[in-house]
Order: structure tokens, then C-alpha cells, then sequence
């Protein structure tokens, strides 16, 4: 991996690998060290697809952080390759963050991370998510348990949706990275392209708004951006794709009204975010099976 630019002597750089089965806050871990949103969240299993980069640079150090898709047993090509992308970036990396939930006893998934973990040789650092939610006795019973797991040092107790312990976590980690270059400019937070974040923060709105009856099926592909209006007015024409034709009326909702909340939520977030005025022109098509067409994800990126 090759910098951008010179560092001064004792800067430390590396990459950092988020790990951990679906759904134990990987993404609002994310967020929270890099004081950014970079990361789509849900709490719904498969939210990240995608190979997320979140970049946090100091004086002393840049921590780039890979929040990857959540380990789990492949299903179908979408799952395939998103398992891929897992065991591709753990060869890659510098330090591995493995996370589990502070209100769960770790379970069949988490120790079968711990096993493929224990093969490698890079640091790996744990953190114990979601402690706003438990006492100290729990946690301690969980501390005890990834002692008997292999995990004796190394372990921080984090709530990333308050910040707690986050501060602490991103030193310790700026820690364990090698001397090096700067990977990405100053006041970089992340490496994805507008049109992919976007279309990512459509299919968070999409997700949120349907709950149960779709969040697997859905995909996000933006086909059109440009400004409009003199450059005041960015035009953002965006597909949602799902599987099934019962499907598509469950996106729109009576008289449309689903598909605009989703439209005019993340029209929001993506004006926060990125600074720009946004008119999205949002639309359903049904790609039945498209989760297995090689071919549609590839178009995808995934």
C-alpha cells in the first residue's frame, strides 16, 4: 500500500481491520473513532457489503480503519464475496479490532472468529461494544471469558454509540501501527466515492424504513449525478432494486409515501455530510435473484 506524502520521523501508519460476525456495532465503531459518519448502520444483519475506509489522522498518526462485512457463512454469491473480502483484508492489514457485544456471552460465531484469529500473526485487539447497556458484573464475567478464549490483554470496553472508552481505544490502536507514510491527505475521513456513499445512505433509509419485510433483498445503484442549477443543485437519479415483485409496493408505500420518507432522510444525511444541496430522484425496479447474478454485482461493486 503506498503513501501520499512524506511523514516526519516516528509518525506511525497502518491499517486496521473491524471483525466480527453481523451485527455487534462494527460500523458505529467506525463512526465513532473517526468522529465521522463514513458507515452506514442498521441492526440488521449484512448493512455493511462494501469494504468501508474510515481515516483518522493526528500529528503523530494515521489510523486507517477497514470496516469489513461481517463474518458469516456464505449463502449465496453476495455472501461468497463478502466472506472473500473478509479473509482477503486480514492478510492485508496491520492490526485486527475483533468485536463483540458486552451484552452477550460470546456464542459459536464469535469463538469461531477467535480460532481463525489465533492462525495469524498480525496484533489483534478486542473491544467489548455496547457496555452502556450492561453493569460492571457482566463485563467482568465477559472479561473473564475471552481470558479463557486467548484474549488475556488488549481488551477495551467501548460503547460506541456514546463514545465511552472510544478516545482510549483510538490511542491504543495508533499504538500498534508500524512507522510510516501518510496513506491518504490531511482531513481525509474516507475513501468512498460520492456516488457510492449516496447510494449507501439510501439503502440505510431504505433498510430503517422497512424494518423486516426487505432489508436483504434491497440494493442501491446511482445511475445519474450532475449539477444542476449553476453548480447549486446537485441532480442524484438512484435504483433500489429488490428481488421480488411483492416487493417494489412495500418500498413505495401507500400513495408513495414510503419511497419519499426514504428519499428525503437521506437527502439529509447526504447534505450534512458531503455540504452540498441534493435532489434525489429515487426509483424501484424489481433484479429477481439478483443476489446470485454475477453480473449484477459486479455492477454493484460487490
Amino acid at each position: 500500500m503506498n503513501g501520499v506524502g512524506e511523514s516526519s520521523p516516528g509518525f506511525r501508519s497502518g491499517y486496521v481491520a473491524l471483525l466480527g460476525r453481523p451485527n455487534v456495532g462494527k460500523s458505529t465503531l467506525v463512526n465513532a473513532l473517526v468522529d465521522r459518519k463514513v458507515s452506514i448502520t442498521s441492526d440488521k444483519p449484512q448493512t455493511t457489503r462494501h469494504r468501508v475506509t474510515g481515516v483518522v489522522t493526528t500529528d503523530d498518526y494515521q489510523l486507517v480503519l477497514l470496516d469489513i462485512p461481517g463474518v458469516q457463512r456464505p449463502r449465496d454469491q453476495l455472501t461468497e464475496r463478502m466472506q472473500a473480502r473478509v479473509e482477503q483484508t486480514l492478510t492485508e492489514v496491520d492490526v485486527v479490532l475483533f468485536i463483540l457485544p458486552a451484552d452477550e456471552e460470546p456464542g459459536p460465531g464469535d469463538r469461531f472468529i477467535a480460532d481463525r484469529l489465533a492462525e495469524l500473526r498480525t496484533p489483534v485487539l478486542v473491544a467489548l461494544n455496547k457496555v452502556d447497556l450492561v453493569g460492571e458484573g457482566p463485563l467482568e464475567l465477559r472479561r473473564e471469558t475471552l481470558r479463557r478464549m486467548g484474549f488475556a490483554d488488549g481488551v477495551f470496553a467501548v460503547s460506541a454509540l456514546e463514545g465511552t472508552g472510544v478516545p482510549a481505544l483510538r490511542v491504543e490502536l495508533s499504538e500498534r501501527l508500524p512507522e510510516g507514510p501518510l496513506y491518504f491527505p490531511r482531513g481525509t475521513k474516507t475513501d468512498q466515492p460520492e456516488e457510492l456513499l449516496i447510494a449507501e445512505l439510501i439503502r440505510e433509509q431504505a433498510i430503517r424504513v422497512t424494518q423486516d419485510e426487505v432489508p436483504h433483498s434491497l440494493a442501491v445503484q446511482v445511475e445519474e449525478m450532475a449539477p444542476r442549477k449553476g453548480g447549486e443543485l446537485v441532480y442524484v437519479r438512484a435504483l433500489i432494486y429488490v428481488e421480488r415483485d411483492s416487493q417494489r409496493p412495500i418500498l413505495l408505500g401507500e400513495g408513495g409515501e414510503r419511497i419519499k420518507e426514504i428519499g428525503s432522510e437521506a437527502r439529509r444525511e447526504a447534505e450534512a455530510l458531503l455540504g452540498s444541496k441534493f435532489y434525489l430522484d429515487l426509483g424501484v425496479k424489481v433484479r429477481k435473484r439478483w443476489r446470485r447474478d454475477s453480473s449484477m454485482l459486479e455492477r454493484l461493486g460487490l
